[in-house]
Order: C-alpha cells, then structure tokens, then sequence
C-alpha cells in the first residue's frame, strides 16, 4: 500500500461543481437471420447508423455545443468536461464532421476537459488486462488526434468501477477516475466528497450525484411541469458549504435528444449554468482541477463492480441474464484466437462487437429499468437482440476460424521458405565432416 502522498492541497469552505457529459452513439448491428451465417453478411447497419447520428447531431450535438461555447465566452468561469466514445468519434469524422469541429472550438478555450475512456464503450475491464489497457491507450490517442489534448482522468464504460479497475488504471498513468455513488458502497459517507483508492493514495475518485443528475436527466418532464431552472438553482445553493464537490453526469443527449428543444431543455441549460455562474457560490472545476484542489481524507474501498446503470447499479444491466451472459462469454471466448489470426479488420469487427449497447438491448428487466432499456434499443425485444447478436457473432466465428487456417499456411509457408534458404545441415554430415577433418589433420 501507498503511504499518504504530502498534499499541497488546503481545506477551505470553497465548494466545485463538476459537470460530466457522456457524448456516445453505437454502431448498430444489421438484422441477421441464420440463414445468413456463413455468406460473409455485413454486420452493421451504417446506413441506419448515420441517419441516427446526423439526426442527433442536429438536434443536440452541435446546438448544445454552440450554446456551451456561446455561455463560455460570456462567463469565463463556466467549465465541463466530455466523455466522447471512440465509437462516436469514428461516426462523426465520418457522417459529420462539423461536430468534431465544435468539439475542437471547445477544447480550445481551455475550459473543458476531455476524459479518456474505452475506444469501443466496452466491456473490455472484464474481458482481460491486456485488452482493457489496449482499447483505453487507442482512445486515448483517438482523443489527441482529434482534440489535441492528453486526457488525464478516466472514466470506465457507463461508470463501471471496482479496486481491481482503479489499480489497472492507475498503472496506466492516469490521475483518478469518475464514477458513481452508490448508496450501499458509500454507507452513511457523502457522495460530495473527492475519496481516494483504498490501495493508492495518490488515485483519485470522484463521484456522482445520481439524485441531482437524474432529477435533469430522467426528472426534467414530470407530467406537464418542467424542471425550472430556478429551483434546480435554490437545490445547489442549499447544499452544506462542507460538501466540497458536486458531480452532476449524464448523457449529453439529454439536451436536444431525449429532451427535444421545444421541452425548453436548451433554456434550462443556459438558466442554470448562467445563475451558477454568476452567484458564485460555486466554483466550476474540471476533474483534474478537484483532484489537484481538494483534499482526500478517505478511501473507498469497492470490491465487487458498481456502474451508474439501472437501479442496482451493478453490471446487470449487460450481464444480467442468461442471454447476455452467454453473448458476452461467446465474444470474450474468441480473444486469443483474434489475436492470433493478425488480422486487424477482424480485430476492429472483434472490438466493434463488444460496445455494451450490444448487451444492454438484451435485458429483460421491467418496470422503470425496462423502459430506459427499450427506449434506447431499436429492437422489438430483448430475444431478437440476443439472437441477432448470436448470428453475427456465429458467422464471426466462421470467419476467425477461415483466418486462423490462412495464418497457419503462411506461416508454415514461411517457415518452409526460411529453411530452403537457409538450409541446416544434418548431424550425420556435420560428424562426418568432422572425421574427415580429423584424418586430414593427424595425416599432416
């Protein structure tokens, strides 16, 4: 275990407001049925997939960011940061590239900060460390190459944490990580304090507030009442000066997508980010500012893994059922033999595969958990998700396993061509020439 780092950190009744946008968009499958397997079918529905993408970016993306912008310019105090999928990324240089232009007019005002994350929004912290570390360094290389900027704090895929992911990523440089709070991990403790890893000091945490993220992200519309931003307003200013970091997440789509323009969202936005600015009863930080401003006293120790999904807040919301376990134990399965293959369009199809969107539309749960699932899923069922997903990932197989036999002929091939030029000569010979040498020697 770490000692305690020497802080140069100073307690003060100066209270951070952190706001974490989540910016993601799949590449949603095509329909396969099984009749398909086998015929090489093109497993992604791009034409579907850029309709949805220019649709939001319309409707959100690009208004929110213009808004943002205009805010930034008017209260230079105003800050955020941005989770930006690699999944995303791809999708907007391609359908959309005026997007990934406002995202560059907003990382060069200096006031928001560009998280890192899985390049694919996957699973991969359960898949294995090599893989998790690969697809979190290529999104972080992806967020330089289109951002110019070096992420410092990670975020995991939908918040998923436990000790064993801090460690890993701790080890790959970054200086903390966002996640949830979770009533049963945080016990009587606050949610609006910076925690540290139980094993590192030096790691920070900083978590969520699911209540006030929600009341925006899930409570906005209640009936025919919206949120005012107002009383969102009079909710911060009554928080205790000793809770030193608010942390409001939650997908950016909710303004201008979930919630359309018409719902009043953008005014809202612009109302509270306005009334914050100016009341100056908070100050507006980004993640690497917290952690470099405030004060760790406690560690948070969480053992099993937590997420910011659902009402549980674990990993049912991908691994909940028979279904989704057994896709994801089937994509998982093929690691190494992916790999081996050399094949980086394989490798891509591999990755793609494992956005969790995939397994998120497999769930089964009801009620209020069951209707976020269905609304985000473009399938008419959990069923047919999981058997679509079982036909691609059925015709994958064919194609890793036609690759698996071509590496081996070139490789053998290789091999055969390496000993024709350089041919080895045989023990039988080499003895022989060694007597003939000797006789040469003692005749002389």
């Amino acid at each position: 275990m770490n000692s305690p780092a020497t802080s140069t950190q100073t307690n003060s009744n100066e209270q951070h407001l952190v706001l974490y946008f989540q910016v993601h968009q799949p590449r949603r499958l095509n329909k396969i049925n099984f009749f398909s397997i086998g015929t090489h079918p093109e497993y992604f529905d791009d034409k579907l997939n850029r309709e949805i993408i220019q649709r939001v970016a319309k409707d959100c993306y690009l208004p929110a960011n213009a808004l943002l912008l205009d805010l930034i310019r008017k209260h230079p105090q105003i800050k955020a940061c941005f989770s930006i999928s690699g999944v995303a990324l791809a999708q907007f240089e391609e359908y959309v590239p005026e997007v990934l232009e406002s995202f560059r007019a907003l990382a060069q005002t200096g006031n928001v900060e560009f998280l890192c994350e899985t390049n694919c929004h996957s699973l991969a912290s359960l898949i294995s460390a090599d893989e998790f570390q690969t697809q979190v360094f290529e999104h972080a290389e992806n967020i330089y190459r289109h951002l110019g900027v070096r992420p410092a704090v990670f975020r995991n895929t939908e918040l998923i944490y436990s000790n064993a992911i801090g460690t890993q990523i701790a080890n790959m440089g970054f200086k903390g990580m966002i996640t949830d709070g979770v009533d049963r991990v945080l016990g009587k403790r606050s949610t609006f304090q910076l925690y540290h890893h139980p094993e590192n000091s030096n790691f920070k945490l900083l978590l969520r507030s699911n209540r006030l993220s929600d009341d925006i992200a899930f409570r906005y519309v209640q009936g025919n009442a919206v949120l005012s931003a107002e009383r969102y307003a009079n909710w911060l200013n009554n928080m205790p000066v000793t809770e030193p970091v608010i942390t409001l997440g939650m997908d950016y789509e909710t303004f201008g997508e979930h919630y359309k323009k018409t719902s009043g969202i953008f005014d809202f936005m612009k109302g509270i980010l306005t009334k914050v600015a100016k009341d100056r009863k908070f100050r507006f930080s980004t993640p690497s500012e917290v952690i470099g401003l405030v004060n760790s006293n406690q560690a948070l120790d969480i053992d099993g893994a937590i997420s910011w999904a659902d009402e549980r807040k674990d990993l049912s919301a991908w691994l909940g059922n028979d279904m989704q376990r057994d896709a994801f134990d089937m994509t998982k399965s093929l690691e190494a033999s992916v790999k081996r293959t050399a094949n980086t369009a394989l490798l891509n199809t591999w990755r793609a595969l494992q956005t969790s969107d995939h397994f998120y539309y497999m769930c089964t749960k009801k009620l209020n958990d069951g209707d976020v699932h269905s609304y985000f899923s473009h399938y008419p069922s959990p069923y047919e998700a999981f058997i679509n997903y079982m036909n691609v990932m059925s015709d994958f197989v064919i194609r890793v396993k036609a690759a698996s036999a071509q590496a081996e002929l070139t490789e053998a091939a290789k091999q055969n061509e390496y000993e024709r030029q350089h041919p080895q000569v045989p023990f039988w010979a080499e003895r022989k020439s060694a007597e003939i040498r000797q006789e040469v020697f003692v005749s002389h």
